[in-house]
């Protein structure tokens, strides 16, 4: 190996000096062909973790793409041999979810070519002759079974029905070909089995033009052992499937998660292209659903979110794990030259912590703010497709980037955190610098705050990635909401630190310099009121180089101005140490009441906790 090669290998090595485990390179990776999409599990009676995946030798929808599974019986760390479901050489099979029941016999659904259709009528435009070449979410939906914990699956595959619905009629076969395919997990309830499945309407711009979610539901798939006895029914009833609220949403519903209820209700989550996620409740096995509305957090805000997979999970504890993105991305059809893809920005993943609680239909989740899980380095990288899977009182998380899928074990105490966010009234202690005292004085000593990055021992003194942060946690009055005011202030004559600003319209800044590169955070306006006590925390994460604001217990994230309430800083930023003072309130209109500053980055909770328990005192 040569010495430059070397040199190389150490430099890469050195972005990741300091592990952080929602750094998914820190994950076990499931092994695949190139292509690697939707690694779900289930746990054989065995004790085995069996993984289903859709791989390939080639790239998403391309021939070849086929379903396997593997098992492990060490958590993820090593898996079986590879065994096909379908082979590579046949018609495509795809996008597989799998179903335990009680005699431990695992049955896998997935889509199937079977008729071998090389095409099929799409829209013109995108489609230059009126055709889509890609064939994997169409033609039959099958499954087989196994009787040895996925060891070996049944030769032969069966079809299960789909009743026709008005999205089917309405396609460019009249329904005789029909367009669909499937995600997460199908589940039990009441005795019977259920499995997801989303109708699609056609293709054309950003590939499936409308879609809608459906459940097929099998009244004794749990007992009957004969795969040709096995029945099937289309739920809801009618022939429309889970779509948008009426009046409001796009003609794009799909990819929903279901999870069952203490009270035996089922409540979806699904995508959309409308810049959030939708919910709705069944109150009676799927047969019927309330009308759907855009999610929201507990205290009324919508919850944000693009085109892309967004799971919920009910935990073995009674308590739900939210899987999304976090931001308002949508898809705009007008302007061409201005159009926005509604499936990126799938980096960072956040996650919300949900709770039951009664409403006068029955029991309905209230969710917390968000917390990051997961993150690339690459913020372009798209993880996607998830499992939640608990072991032994651990928890794990499965995701793909489409050509490397991965488990993930998840600090437990970040979930706990979500979940106590209701509660918490706690002043956090962990990593405070500096605070002031009970009368506050108009400067604050302050310690060298963390290094972000700094040069490694290496030969070529290359970047090391110390994946650092701060947070600053303040009580503050404002009299005027005039923009330019300093809360406080800490940056030398030639800019070098941070400070915190009033902004236009009620917003507040973060500024940090370091003499190299300058990055901001401004809260969405509005939040500030002239005369009110508010509490601020800013929280920089060098993890996956992320910050945000907390205002008065309620996550910032954008709102209605802008698709992003969290920002991105320069991942060569070094520190925002400036002045040995932190300078307070200089020339402010108000007062500034207390000041907490942290050599790491908070949780969202833990500034709630500050919150509750009074902010900064």
């Amino acid at each position: 190996m040569t010495l430059r090669l070397l040199i190389a290998l150490a430099g890469a090595a050195s972005l990741f000096a300091a592990p952080d485990g929602r750094n998914i390179r820190q994950g076990r990776e499931i092994p695949t062909e190139t292509y690697a999409d939707q690694p779900y599990v289930v746990k054989t009676d065995d004790g085995a973790w069996l993984v289903c995946v859709t791989t390939g030798a080639g790239r998403e929808g391309e021939p070849g793409q086929h379903v396997i599974t593997m098992r492990s019986t060490d958590q993820g760390r090593t898996w079986s041999a590879p065994v096909d479901v379908e082979p590579a050489q046949g018609p495509e099979s795809s996008y597989a979810v799998m179903l335990k029941v009680p005699s431990g016999r695992v049955y896998i659904f997935y889509n199937h070519n079977t008729d071998n259709v090389r095409k099929v009528i799409a829209d013109n435009p995108p489609y230059k002759d009126g055709f889509n070449y890609r064939v994997d979410s169409l033609g039959h939906f099958v499954f087989k079974y196994s009787d040895d914990h996925g060891r070996t699956w049944s030769a032969q595959r069966y079809d299960i029905p789909q009743r026709d619905f008005e999205i089917d009629r309405k396609n460019a076969y009249g329904g005789k070909l029909k367009f669909f395919w499937t995600v997460g997990k199908a589940f039990i309830h009441q005795n019977a089995g259920y499995v997801p499945l989303h109708k699609v309407g056609g293709f054309g711009d950003g590939f499936f033009t409308s879609s809608e979610g459906v459940l097929l539901r099998s009244d004794n798939i749990l007992t009957e052992r004969d795969p040709e006895k096995i029945r099937w029914e289309t739920l809801p009833e009618g022939e429309i499937g889970q779509r948008t609220p009426a009046g409001v949403g796009g003609p794009v519903a799909e990819e929903h998660s279901y999870s069952v209820m203490s009270d035996g209700s089922l409540f979806c989550v699904y995508r959309t292209i409308d810049g959030h996620p939708v919910v709705s409740y069944s109150r009676d096995g799927g047969r019927s659903w309330e009308p759907p509305e855009y999610m929201r957090y507990a205290d009324g805000r919508l919850v944000k979110h693009p085109r892309a997979a967004n799971f919920a999970w009910r935990c073995a504890n009674g308590k739900y794990l939210y899987w999304y993105h976090n931001h308002g991305g949508r898809f705009i059809r007008e302007h061409p030259r201005r159009r926005t893809n509604a499936y990126e920005d799938r980096n960072p993943v956040w996650m919300l912590g949900g709770v039951e609680a009664d409403s006068p239909k029955g029991k309905i989740i209230r969710w917390s703010q968000p917390e990051i899980v997961l993150y690339d380095d690459d913020p372009i990288i798209r993880m996607s497709y998830p499992d939640l899977v608990e072991d032994g009182g651990k928890y794990f998380l499965t995701e793909t980037q489409k050509d490397v899928a991965r488990t993930h074990e998840i600090d437990p105490t970040l979930l706990e955190a979500l979940w106590n966010q209701f509660e918490v009234k706690t002043v956090v202690r962990e990593g405070l610098l500096a605070e002031t005292p009970a009368n506050v004085p108009a400067a604050l000593p302050l310690p060298d705050l963390p290094l972000f990055v700094r040069r490694s021992n290496r030969a070529d003194h290359g970047t090391e990635d110390l994946r650092a942060g701060f947070s600053v946690d303040l009580r503050v009055r404002l009299d005027s909401l005039a923009p330019g005011q300093l809360l406080v202030d800490n940056r030398r004559p030639d800019g070098k630190g941070f400070a915190v600003q009033t902004a236009a319209r009620g917003a507040v800044e973060l500024i940090i310099d370091d003499g190299r590169t300058e990055n901001r955070l401004r809260s969405e306006p509005g939040w500030l009121q002239a005369g009110k006590t508010h509490h601020l925390t800013a929280i920089v994460d060098g993890g996956p180089k992320v910050m945000w604001w907390v205002i008065d217990g309620r996550f910032s994230d954008g709102g209605d101005t802008r698709q992003f309430g969290w920002a991105r800083f320069n991942p060569h930023l070094q520190s925002p140490n400036g002045e040995a003072a932190l300078r307070i309130g200089p020339g402010l209109k108000g007062k500034v009441r207390a000041v907490r500053i942290y050599g790491r980055a908070l949780r969202t909770s833990e500034a709630i906790g500050n919150h509750r328990a009074g902010g900064a005192n």
